[in-house]
């Protein structure tokens, strides 16, 4: 009978997709660890404290401080109120949200993955509920293998009880950024919510139990466009989360019966190969084998490495944040002091003296950054000091162009719409220029109004209004003239606007 050796090697299985590994990230104390939960604290409570804060303006309008009017197609944000119109103005905070972002990459990697992304803090507190009900990652590993027991199933449903809870809470908090929030707790409560407000909490609600709970590290890795072009934005002075590979290498279990000279004399490196840093990830990476896109810069290696150099006496910083560029200076003179002491092995040699580059913040790209944010944040700032209370919109009708009345006169009509984003009633004079002799009236009346046309226009609305313009006959007029409609707010205000559109008559 054949041995195992005279067989051939079995031809391995390729499969379109790796089976999901899951990842039970371990519990580490350090200052990382304290400010992703400080940072935790501070913005759940923020999101969800937002929609409460009240803000007055005035009667019949939405007493909610950041309110996002889908039915009224209105953005209220404290004092400021956005029309649909104007949704430039939140173009131009997500294009500085988009430069930031772009800016704090550069200067450390994906630290806002790590620290304040939705999807980051979310999972914190999941996985806090989860080490909550189940212990810490030992403890999950094993409860995971084990079959199912009385005691096994009473820790998982206390587990997804508290999963619920934070979804159903969290879920009423991202409704309440579309409605008034007393009120849509009230109808919720209640059960009075409309289909759509019970469709969007379902939603809000499911999509934070899933992601946050079982998808985790594979929204970062496999849906979030961010890791696949993050590569752009780094250079060698961007600080991210790397290993000193020099002073680490070659890695090995330590022996407590061994000196660190004796360890050294064996080829060995600081790194006791625990895995402690690899234990901690939540991404389930070992930062020790290089750069990588899935990292995101949240500091809990560094914290548990940390913690292991003081315990063995050694010194902190084998994972740490740094610079591409530091790491070779680092890599430079650990080179260079081994071959010194190769050279002279029988006496003491001091570390070789090359400069180690400080880490340098301001570079081109963040001045160029630094410089985008500012000039579009003056321009957003200008414009809406410069904000007018009202705006105009002309449309001429294009069937018929024009009517000739039997007076010989010509006439075009056009519909003009004014919003009144006040929340009291306006009166506006509209005036046209550029057409001598030319009338303005109201259609449904035969009256004309000379150059001058009043309309009124309700509190926080637009105004509809039917207007003729009527240009005497016998006026040489070309085929296609322009002209200028502009409406000015009665009552002394200087605020004026106008709109540029053309008049139609027969061909000369």
């Amino acid at each position: 009978m054949p041995d195992g050796s005279s067989q051939k090697p079995e031809t391995p299985k390729y499969v379109l997709w790796e089976t999901h590994r899951k990842i039970h990230p371990k519990a580490v104390i350090g200052r990382f660890r304290s400010m992703k939960t400080w940072l935790l604290h501070g913005l759940l409570a923020f999101f969800m404290v937002l929609p409460w804060v009240r803000w007055d303006r005035g009667p019949d309008a939405p007493g909610q401080a950041v309110l996002f009017d889908l039915s009224q197609g209105r953005f209220f944000i404290f004092g400021l109120e956005i029309w649909p119109q104007e949704i430039y103005y939140l173009t131009g905070l997500l294009v500085i949200g988009a430069i930031g972002l772009f800016m704090a990459t550069a200067l450390a990697g994906r630290v806002w993955c790590g620290f304040t992304c939705p999807q980051t803090v979310w999972t914190d507190l999941f996985v806090w509920a989860e080490r909550l009900m189940e212990g810490d990652r030992a403890e999950r590993i094993r409860n995971d293998m084990m079959p199912m027991t009385r005691r096994k199933l009473m820790r998982k449903t206390a587990k997804h009880a508290i999963w619920l809870g934070i979804s159903i809470v969290s879920a009423f908090g991202f409704c309440s950024y579309f409605g008034d929030a007393p009120t849509l707790l009230a109808d919720l409560a209640t059960f009075q919510a409309t289909g759509t407000e019970w469709s969007f909490f379902a939603m809000f609600g499911i999509g934070t139990y899933v992601m946050a709970g079982y998808a985790r590290e594979q929204m970062c890795m496999y849906m979030c466009p961010w890791p696949r072009f993050q590569s752009a934005m780094l250079d060698e002075h961007s600080l991210v989360v790397t290993y000193d590979a020099v002073r680490g290498d070659t890695r090995g279990p330590r022996r407590k019966s061994e000196t660190w000279d004796e360890r050294t004399a064996r080829g060995l490196g600081d790194c006791i190969d625990c895995n402690q840093c690899v234990q901690v990830c939540p991404m389930g990476i070992d930062v020790r084998t290089g750069e990588q896109s899935d990292c995101i810069n949240c500091g809990l290696c560094v914290d548990a490495c940390d913690s292991i150099m003081d315990s063995v006496g050694r010194p902190r910083g084998l994972i740490a944040f740094e610079s591409l560029a530091r790491q070779a200076a680092l890599a430079a003179e650990g080179t260079a002091t081994t071959a010194a002491q190769c050279a002279t092995p029988a006496a003491p040699v001091a570390p070789a003296a090359v400069k180690k580059p400080k880490p340098q913040l301001v570079r081109a790209r963040i001045i160029v950054y630094l410089v985008l944010m500012t000039v579009i944040g003056s321009a957003m700032t200008i414009a809406l000091t410069q904000r007018s209370a009202f705006t105009l919109a002309v449309q001429r009708d294009r069937a018929p162009l024009y009517i000739t009345l039997a007076n010989g006169s010509i006439r075009n009509a056009y519909t003009v719409k004014i919003a009144n984003k006040t929340r009291e009633e306006r009166h506006y004079v509209l005036t046209a220029g550029g057409i001598p002799g030319l009338t303005l009236s109201m259609a449904g009346s035969e009256d004309t109004h000379g150059d001058r046309l009043t309309v009124s226009t309700g509190a926080d609305s637009v105004g509809t209004f039917r207007v003729y313009a009527t240009v005497p006959a016998g006026t040489k007029l070309d085929a296609s003239t322009p002209l200028s409609i502009v409406s000015a707010a009665e009552e002394g205000r200087k605020e004026r606007t106008s709109y540029a559109t053309v008049f139609m008559a027969p061909t000369p």
